[in-house]
C-alpha cells in the first residue's frame, strides 16, 4: 500500500530538480515553463533508522523499507482552473495524489525566468491557493446541481461557504461522516500541504514567521548535485542533504505510521499504515487474507526488541504482548500475526 505526494508549484520553482534529487531518475529539466507535461512518478524509500536496528537485532541482512510515491506535476499558472497553461490537466493530476508538496522559489537567478517576473513567496503561494480553491468551488457547485441527499447537500453547502471565503477545506473541522460525504470529490483543498522553500537558508530568514513553521528550506540545486555523489564524496565535501527530512515530513503530513514484521529472522520489513488503524487492518496490508482471518497478534515496541536482542529473548523476558482485533497499532510496533 503506497501513498503519493504531488510536487506542485509555479513554473521554474524547482519541482523537477527536487524530483531528480529524490529519485535519482533523469528527468527533463530546463530553464523555461512546462518542461514536465506528463507527470513523472518516482518511488522513494522512507528513511528509517529503527528498521536497521531491528535487522541488527534479528541478525538479518535483508531489509525492506516502506515507500512513498512522488509525482512531479508541471507548473501551475494564474488561470489554471480555467485551463490556462494546460491547467485543468495538471489540477486533475493533483487530485489523484494523497498530499501536496508545494515548491516555493526563494532563490534569485537572472538566467532562470520567474513566471511572475520577481521573487515573492507569499504571492506565489496565494496564486496556487487561489487556483485550487477555484477548481474545488467548480467541483462543489457541480455536485450541488445533482439531486444529492439532504445530509450530503448540507456538507457541500458548508464546503462552498468555506471556499467562497477563500479558505481551505483542510482548515475547517469536519466530522468523520462529513469527511466521508466529501471523499468521492477528492477536493484539492482538503489535502495536507507542506511547503518546500527552494533557496539558500539565508533567504528563508526573510520569510514571514507563519510560513517558516509550515515548511522546510532546501537549496534544490545543491541537493541535485549531492544526489550524484557517493556517500564518501558527500562527507569529504561536507554536503549535508535535507532530503531525508523532506521525505519524513511528507510521510508525517499523510498521518501515517510504520509497523514492522520479521519473517522467520530472514527479513526485517517496514509497512505503511494509517494512524489509528486496528491490528487486523495492519494484517491486511501484509497479506490480503490476514485481515479476514485475523485471530490475534503478538507485538513488541521496536526498541524493546532491539534491547532484547531477538524475538525469542523478548519472549523469555515477557516483553511480547498478545493483542486482539480491537488493538490500535502504534508507530514502531513489531508484529507477528496469528491466523
Amino acid at each position: 500500500m503506497s501513498f503519493s505526494v504531488g510536487i506542485v508549484g509555479l513554473p521554474n520553482a524547482g519541482k523537477s530538480t527536487l524530483f531528480k534529487a529524490l529519485t535519482k531518475n533523469p528527468v527533463a529539466i530546463a530553464d523555461y515553463p512546462f518542461t514536465t507535461i506528463h507527470p513523472n512518478v518516482g518511488v522513494v524509500a522512507v528513511p528509517d533508522e529503527r528498521l536497521n536496528k531491528i535487522a541488527k537485532a534479528v541478525e538479518t541482512e535483508k531489509i525492506t523499507p516502506t515507500i512513498i510515491e512522488f509525482v512531479d506535476i508541471a507548473g501551475l499558472v494564474k488561470g489554471a482552473h480555467k485551463g490556462e497553461g494546460l491547467g485543468n490537466q495538471f489540477l486533475a493530476q493533483i487530485r489523484n495524489c494523497d498530499a501536496i508538496l508545494e515548491i516555493v522559489r526563494i532563490f534569485p537567478a537572472e538566467n532562470i525566468e520567474h513566471v511572475e517576473k520577481e521573487i515573492n513567496p507569499e504571492r506565489d503561494i496565494n496564486i496556487i491557493k487561489n487556483e485550487i480553491i477555484m477548481k474545488d468551488l467548480e467541483t462543489v457547485e457541480k455536485a450541488l446541481e445533482k439531486k444529492e441527499e439532504k445530509q450530503k447537500k448540507e456538507v457541500l453547502e458548508k464546503a462552498k461557504e468555506q471556499l467562497l471565503q477563500e479558505k481551505l477545506i483542510s482548515e475547517i473541522k469536519l466530522t468523520e461522516e462529513e469527511i466521508f460525504q466529501l471523499k468521492d470529490l477528492q477536493l484539492l483543498t482538503a489535502k495536507s500541504t507542506l511547503f518546500l522553500f527552494n533557496g539558500p537558508q539565508s533567504k528563508s530568514e526573510e520569510l514571514p514567521e507563519y510560513l517558516k513553521d509550515r515548511g522546510i528550506t532546501a537549496d534544490l540545486k545543491l541537493e541535485e548535485e549531492a544526489s550524484e555523489l557517493s556517500e564518501p564524496e558527500k562527507r569529504e565535501l561536507k554536503m549535508n542533504s535535507r532530503l531525508d527530512q523532506v521525505i519524513i515530513a511528507c510521510y508525517n503530513i499523510l498521518d501515517l505510521i510504520t509497523f514492522y514484521t520479521i519473517t522467520g529472522g530472514k527479513e526485517a520489513r517496514a509497512w505503511t499504515l494509517k494512524k489509528d488503524s486496528t491490528a487486523p487492518r495492519a494484517g491486511g496490508i501484509v497479506h490480503s487474507d490476514f485481515e479476514e482471518k485475523f485471530i490475534r497478534a503478538e507485538i513488541i515496541p521496536w526498541l524493546k526488541l532491539f534491547e532484547s536482542g531477538s524475538w525469542s529473548k523478548a519472549r523469555e523476558k515477557g516483553w511480547l504482548k498478545t493483542v486482539g482485533k480491537d488493538y490500535l497499532v502504534q508507530d514502531g510496533d513489531v508484529i507477528e500475526f496469528k491466523i
